[in-house]
C-alpha cells in the first residue's frame, strides 16, 4: 500500500503531462506570427489569433473627484 501511495502521484503527473503534450500537438498553428513596429506601437502580423478572438472589455468609467474647496493657508 505504501508503494502505491508513493507511485500514484507520479503516475497522475505522467498522465497529465501526456495529455498536455497531445493537446499542444493537436492545437496546430503553422504560422506563429510576428510583431512589427507601426506608428502607434507594435502590431501582431500573422499567427493563429484573429482580431475577434480576444475580447477586451471597455474600462469602467472613473468617478469624478469631488470639487476642491478653498486651499488652507500654509503654516510656517
Amino acid at each position: 500500500m505504501t508503494r502505491l501511495r508513493a507511485i500514484a502521484p507520479l503516475l497522475v503527473a505522467a498522465v497529465l503531462t501526456a495529455i498536455a503534450v497531445v493537446t499542444v500537438k493537436s492545437a496546430g498553428c503553422d504560422d506563429p506570427g510576428r510583431y512589427e513596429l507601426v506608428a502607434g506601437g507594435y502590431q501582431l502580423v500573422g499567427g493563429c489569433i484573429a482580431p475577434g478572438d480576444i475580447v477586451v472589455p471597455e474600462p469602467a468609467p472613473v468617478a469624478p473627484l469631488p470639487a476642491a474647496g478653498p486651499a488652507a493657508p500654509a503654516k510656517g
